[in-house]
């Protein structure tokens, strides 16, 4: 009687501790995931910031790009402004075209890309552009992990007990924002 008394208390603290421990895999998982979302907002907050030094610089230099230094800060203000991870993907997608075209314009000035001004603004916004991408998948790496665990059995019933949800990925949404940007002069 005691022998079996002892294997359900053995059992019964085993299986508290497997609780335990996957409860708390899923909170790691959780949290890095929000860190990483957090990490793409540092660098998309680093982006804005640079974009209208580098409009007012290329001002300068081709005054009668006005249409194109208006969809940037449209676009800017639009990805600042989106709020969910889809529309916020969306609006960054969309940023990061329009800088595209604007890189693209800046090519037909020669003085402006002789400009040290424009050269490092330029060097600072592919820089933070890189570390986006590598935040962004940064971000979708713990989501990844994170969906996973929340996915797999026996784990699952765990997280679906605690109210664990699967996380969003940051992903392109549209066939025209996986193409490359067409410029046209």
């Amino acid at each position: 009687m005691t022998t079996l008394l002892w294997f359900i208390v053995v059992v019964v603290v085993l299986l508290v501790l497997w609780i335990i421990g996957v409860f708390n895999g899923l909170v790691v998982l959780k949290n890095r995931a929000k860190e990483a979302l957090s990490d793409i907002d540092v660098q998309t907050k680093r982006r804005y910031d640079l974009i209208p030094n580098l409009v007012e610089t290329v001002k300068g230099y081709a005054t009668h790009e006005r249409e194109l230094f208006e969809k940037v800060t449209q676009a800017r203000t639009a990805a600042m402004g989106a709020t969910g991870l889809t529309n916020k993907a969306e609006a960054e997608n969309a940023l990061s075209g329009t800088l595209k075209s604007l890189f693209a314009v800046a090519e037909n000035y020669p003085d402006l890309k002789a400009s040290t001004n424009f050269l490092e603004l330029q060097r600072e916004i592919s820089d933070t552009e890189d570390k986006i991408q590598a935040a962004r998948r940064f971000y979708n790496g713990n989501v990844r992990d994170l969906n996973i665990k929340i996915e797999s059995f026996p784990a699952n019933l765990i997280a679906g007990s605690f109210g664990f949800k699967e996380m969003e990925l940051f992903q392109t949404t549209s066939e025209s924002e996986k193409q490359p940007v067409n410029v046209k002069f």
